[in-house]
């Protein structure tokens, strides 16, 4: 979906939940739960969007909503050294929309 979407769906409430997925090499996407389903934000493009911090998804969600916002991170550790998926969940922050700043 793209963020004329999303804000459309948030403003229905039909936003269940952002998850704001921090990547190996200091990038995030961009998810929304919506009706049971996690669905990437896409740029103009169609491609996924790829922000560059927490600051950045802020400004980009400015105009929305207030919905739950996450901060997910994926466990380091399987990551970097290669070890099997564990049962383990990855860190999820909640975190606000506004900015601290």
């Amino acid at each position: 979906m793209k963020l004329v979407e999303l804000r459309e769906l948030a403003l229905n409430s039909e936003i269940a939940e952002l998850a704001l997925i921090s990547l190996e090499g200091g990038t995030y996407v961009l998810e929304a739960k919506v009706g049971g389903r996690q669905r990437p934000v896409k740029d103009d493009q169609g491609r996924v969007l790829h922000l560059r911090s927490v600051e950045h998804a802020r400004d980009l969600l400015k105009e929305m909503p207030t919905v739950p916002f996450y901060l997910v991170h994926a466990e380091v550790h399987d990551q970097m050294c290669g070890m099997p998926p564990a049962a383990s969940e990855p860190l999820r922050v909640a975190i606000s929309l506004n900015s601290a700043w």
